[in-house]
């Protein structure tokens, strides 16, 4: 009779970095995304399954001519398909029907930022967006390839994907290149920032979150306003924050999940600094009418400014795979045989990378130093509390793999220390998110654009 595997702790996480981290340049993946142990993964809606697939012509049809080039409802349908599968919606929601004008202007976006990236001679390379690509893999502990293999099981084109961050490096090239000698700071205004931060030491800041929608027509404000309430129900109701940053942000921030980091009433809008000074921790404000457009906000976490003590916890992580699907109470033999070997692992974090270069490194050895207070779940906050510095894990079975961790290291910081790096970083970034806005409007007031037919008429036929 076989035995049931111990320590069964189902939809622990595997990867230990948060997805709230930045993505470099591009796509972020929500929690739960395939990489995480799921007992039942739900598949991606497929035309036949509750969606009729639409006709070779209607996807063929044209939904705008934007300075003499064409979008096709096809363009659209593929950059709604990569939303939904970032999203874990179904690619026949109602939801994408409602914002699929939204995505049409954001695929009218890219068209112009990529003309404007042609007229200028900006060229990203095949290399470039393959390491970006990589970096997104990495950061969300997925093998080489795995994004891509994910995005075609689901009916994805990836080319969808690779344009969208061939525009978005490009795009922050550009607006370097617009600001030239202004993108670096002098000493004298870094100086200026830090000492200013240090005069407000033991004052109020606020870890924030944003997603910017503008108005570019006075006329269609109401049209925007229903979009921007849409994607705010769908917030509170679980999407995560940086998917739809990523996805329909016009702020620079967007790149990074919409994460403005750690900021002070007055360095926001006033119409901003009067909602976040009142919300708690976790929530998810309603839209936002501000100069420009609208924004959503998510408050994320409150300090002091130069207070903020934490433990920082460097990790090691094996995860032995299984080949199928665990069933507790009759696991097979590779399953008990993967067993065996994880508890076989003992001493520190050499012995667990060993391991994990013995199980294929299918997932990254190093998931970098983390927090210790803000792992999730609960249950990983409290077994990586309870090791001690260079022992191992008792084996951690999830539905697909045994996961053994180690702490290498734990330290307390104060991670609220302001340094002349944040602060040269924080005003290139202000400095660059003005720039951008500006030339994303000066693109769209000099097009020529020709809506042709309304996008859910090219899906009806």
């Amino acid at each position: 009779m076989r035995r049931s595997l111990p320590l069964t702790l189902p939809r622990l996480p595997i990867r230990l970095a948060p997805l709230a981290l930045p993505l470099a340049m591009a796509l972020a993946l929500p929690a739960g995304f395939p990489v995480a142990a799921q007992a039942q993964p739900r598949p991606p809606a497929r035309a036949g399954h509750g969606q009729a697939a639409p006709a070779p012509q209607d996807m063929n049809r044209i939904v705008a001519v934007v300075n003499g080039e064409v979008v096709t409802q096809s363009e659209v349908a593929s950059r709604a398909r990569l939303f939904a599968m970032t999203t874990g919606l179904g690619a026949s929601s109602d939801l994408i029907t409602r914002l699929e004008p939204q995505i049409v202007r954001l695929v009218i976006d890219d068209r112009l930022r990529l003309q404007e990236m042609r007229r200028r001679r900006i060229v990203v390379s095949d290399e470039e967006v393959a390491a970006a690509l990589s970096d997104i893999e990495s950061r969300n502990n997925l093998p080489k390839g795995g994004l891509v293999a994910q995005l075609r099981a689901g009916g994805v084109d990836t080319r969808v994907l690779f344009d969208q961050i061939r525009v978005q490096i490009g795009w922050s090239r550009l607006i370097r290149q617009a600001l030239g000698q202004q993108a670096e700071p002098t000493e004298a205004e870094i100086r200026e920032r830090v000492e200013a931060h240090e005069a407000r030491v033991g004052q109020p800041e606020y870890q924030v979150s944003e997603i910017f929608v503008p108005v570019d027509d006075p006329a269609r404000a109401d049209e925007v306003q229903r979009f921007v309430n849409d994607v705010v129900g769908r917030l509170r109701a679980g999407m995560p924050f940086p998917v739809a940053a990523t996805q329909f942000s016009q702020s620079q921030t967007a790149l990074q999940g919409g994460d403005l980091g750690w900021v002070r009433p007055e360095e926001l809008e006033p119409e901003i600094a009067r909602i976040i000074t009142q919300m708690p921790v976790g929530a998810i404000s309603n839209a936002v009418r501000v100069p420009g457009g609208y924004r959503i906000v998510a408050l994320r976490q409150k300090r002091e400014t130069g207070r903020d003590i934490a433990t920082m916890v460097t990790l090691r992580q094996a995860f032995l795979p299984f080949t199928s699907q665990l069933d507790p109470q009759n696991p097979t033999e590779q399953q008990r045989g993967q067993l065996e070997k994880a508890q076989r692992v003992t001493g520190g974090c050499d012995a667990v990378e060993a391991a994990n270069r013995a199980a294929g490194s299918v997932r990254p050895a190093d998931p970098g130093q983390v927090r210790q207070e803000t792992l999730e779940p609960p249950q990983l906050r409290q077994l990586v509390a309870s090791l001690s510095p260079g022992r191992a894990s008792q084996p951690i079975v999830t539905p697909d793999g045994i996961l053994v961790i180690a702490v290498c290291s734990r330290e307390s910081r104060n991670l609220a220390q302001y340094t002349p790096e944040m602060a040269k970083a924080q005003i290139l970034r202000e400095r660059v998110e003005l720039v951008s806005q500006q030339q994303q409007r000066n693109l769209r007031r000099q097009a020529q654009i020709d809506m042709r037919i309304r996008p859910s008429a090219a899906r009806d036929g």
